[in-house]
């Protein structure tokens, strides 16, 4: 179901590529919302709109945000030309958009043929937070780096402060909208030809694969969108990439199913990979290392992939310089080092094997 209301613009909050957000009078209410510029006609003070207000009403992780369904002030907002795929299909809000795979696409020759990455190594995440901290350390290296974002979460990439940021600051050269996530510089239909379509177009040093701002979980062992990650490890490899899963490890979080390795990390490892994926592990304190190897040890997890130890604590200095506020779960690095050291551990495992040097195997006695 969703819920619908009418309202008047009453002024803007912010706008950025893509995406503006806007105060409304809903029923008397001064309340937020967002529009996605280019879905509906441009909006101005005075102007009436519909308003989803569904996440809003349930208290969702939207921000305390409505998105704006119409401006019924001005309604004749015309299709551009261009482009034959829909995303979010058969419904209501179904948007066009010109895929990769497409014979009207500069990419479509290219594509008809394509079936390898050439070795390049892709860093399947499973958080967007993970995104800022990686990127942050692969920029040490002045590396091409190209994001892919899943349909996992968030649909829409202008939605993401996050990659607004890193486009802006140049430690994004490109970005890849796969399935039904839209607004990429690049559109394509799965990770397949995402993959594929980000080799073509920006021929990068690594790519980063991962959903959007949101994730869906239920508590429950597989009823999680970051299960996606395993699917992406499976592509990477068939399409003779180098496979890199990052992680998700944390001793601040409060439930104990994410303790030391996430349980989101040990199902996809021990039930939906089936590639020979590379798993960097960050140095951590003894106890907790040794905590994170038994969890690996009883899921018969370092024998099936190539565990590594990359330790590289620059990362926590790079955050606190940042201009960008960088968090997860609402933690930054004072709360949980733990997860960014993670991420700090997959960077300096991508720039080594960009580099030709050998990674620090775990040997398992």
């Amino acid at each position: 179901m969703l819920e619908l209301k009418k309202a008047t613009i009453i002024e803007e909050i912010f706008s950025r590529t893509g995406i503006a957000g806007y105060w409304a009078d809903v029923n008397g209410s001064r309340e937020k919302c967002i529009a996605y510029l280019g879905l509906t006609a441009p909006l101005k003070p005075g102007d009436e709109v519909i308003l989803n207000t569904t996440a809003v009403t349930l208290k969702l992780g939207s921000g305390g945000y409505h998105f704006v369904l119409a401006n019924l002030s001005r309604v004749d907002h015309r299709v551009k030309p261009g482009g034959h795929i829909m995303k979010m299909r058969y419904s209501p809000l179904q948007v066009k958009v010109l895929s990769a795979e497409e014979p009207d696409s500069p990419y479509h020759e290219q594509l008809k043929t394509a079936e390898t990455l050439g070795k390049t190594p892709v860093l399947a995440t499973t958080l967007h937070s993970m995104l800022a901290p990686i990127c942050l350390q692969l920029n040490q290296e002045k590396l091409k780096v190209v994001y892919i974002m899943t349909d996992g979460a968030a649909l829409p990439i202008a939605f993401s402060e996050t990659v607004d940021w890193l486009k802006r600051e140049q430690f994004l050269t490109g970005t890849v909208t796969i399935g039904h996530a839209y607004g990429g510089d690049i559109e394509a239909v799965n990770i397949y030809s995402g993959l594929l379509a980000a080799k073509a177009a920006f021929d990068p040093d690594v790519i980063i694969t991962g959903m959007g701002p949101g994730i869906v979980g239920t508590g429950t062992k597989w009823g999680f969108t970051g299960i996606e990650q395993g699917e992406i490890l499976n592509a990477v490899e068939a399409l003779y990439g180098i496979p890199i899963a990052v992680p998700r490890i944390s001793f601040a979080d409060k439930r104990q199913r994410h303790q030391g390795i996430s349980h989101h990390t040990l199902t996809v490892l021990s039930k939906v990979c089936r590639a020979e994926a590379i798993v960097p592990l960050p140095v951590l304190a003894d106890n907790k290392t040794a905590y994170i190897l038994k969890q690996l040890q009883e899921e018969n997890l370092l024998d099936k992939y190539f565990c590594c130890m990359e330790a590289d604590d620059t990362i926590i200095n790079k955050m606190a310089d940042c201009k960008h506020r960088i968090t997860t779960m609402g933690r930054g690095t004072d709360e949980d080092p733990d997860f960014f050291l993670t991420l700090g551990s997959a960077a300096r495992a991508v720039i080594k094997i960009v580099k030709g040097i050998d990674l620090n195997r775990i040997q398992w006695a």
